[in-house]
């Protein structure tokens, strides 16, 4: 498996991560713990060991999920967590919490539910906009100096917020949704991340599971779907999206490879400080995802992807 650093903070993983968020939570109800276990035993058996969970995540399951996973294999994992969004135990209710006293206890419960003595890398997940950033990233720096957290990361952060934290304490990832329908960050964020090097870590990398083709309609979505709530997936954007989908079929099938491997190996190509985590709870699809590695782009093929992938291709906010 490739590896990557992210950035110049000297943390290492493998060139594609895997995002666990849905083994527990928010893109319906068909969940298995049996096989989501299964489907992190097999990442790490193929050598992705990047594994990407959160606190809010099932309100705690998450993790405690991914804990069980890997309670044999640690040694083989980079393991990643978030805190800063608070949800109440039914998780309906949601909120922001940055406060110095907050970040310690929050890591103190993660890495209970997640049995282990450190975390690899540790993101605010969301900023507290009532809590200066300098204060946050202050308390995570002194997590680190208990060896508690390696690294620390922020997710969905602005250019200004990534400057003040990693003047407070050097930050080693930034984390925001990147992928073929969704470029903003190319404008300010990632130019930012590299003047500092910070490495980026790409979520949502297949567009909420759009650019699989798997939604068709909307109501391929169930009612406890949050992707429901997201302009997108609306039905008035819906069937503009699917055109753009089609359209990356079509390169797929040209090349070779399906949709979600021309989407991830087109990720992948964007810059070796940039590691993409899709998510998924189950075997097939990691592999599948893994198979974007072996994907062969051209510069010609690139320049065809911008074309039908340019910024603001998609229908509706993300």
């Amino acid at each position: 498996m490739e590896k990557r650093a992210l950035g110049s903070s000297g943390l290492e993983v493998s060139a594609l991560g895997l995002g666990c968020m849905t083994m527990s939570d928010f893109y319906g109800s068909d969940r298995d713990e049996q096989e989501s276990i299964r489907t992190i035993h097999r990442s790490l058996d193929l050598g992705v060991g990047f594994l990407d969970t959160s606190d809010m995540y099932g309100v705690g399951e998450n993790e405690k999920l991914v804990g069980k996973a890997i309670k044999d294999r640690r040694d083989e994992v980079v393991l990643a967590t978030k805190f800063g969004v608070v949800r109440d135990k039914w998780g309906s209710s949601w909120g922001y919490n940055g406060r110095a006293e907050y970040v310690k206890a929050a890591a103190e419960a993660s890495l209970r539910r997640l049995g282990v003595d450190h975390i690899d890398l540790y993101y605010l997940h969301r900023i507290d906009p009532y809590t200066p950033i300098e204060e946050t990233v202050g308390a995570m720096a002194d997590l680190v100096k208990e060896g508690k957290v390696r690294y620390i990361g922020l997710s969905e952060a602005s250019p200004d917020m990534i400057r003040r934290a990693h003047a407070v304490h050097p930050i080693s990832a930034v984390q925001t949704e990147y992928s073929l329908w969704s470029r903003d960050i190319e404008d300010e964020v990632l130019p930012t991340l590299r003047e500092l090097g910070i490495g980026f870590v790409a979520y949502s990398p297949l567009g909420r599971g759009f650019l699989t083709g798997t939604i068709q309609r909307y109501e391929d979505l169930g009612y406890d779907d949050i992707r429901r709530n997201f302009p997108r997936f609306q039905v008035q954007n819906l069937q503009k999206n699917l055109q753009f989908v089609t359209r990356i079929q079509e390169m797929a099938a040209e090349k070779g490879c399906t949709a979600p491997q021309l989407a991830l190996k087109w990720i992948l190509m964007q810059g070796s400080d940039i590691v993409p985590i899709p998510g998924t709870k189950r075997r097939k699809y990691l592999e599948e995802n893994i198979g974007s590695l072996q994907v062969e782009l051209t510069d010609s093929d690139l320049r065809r992807i911008n074309e039908v992938a340019p910024k603001n291709v998609a229908a509706g906010h993300r």
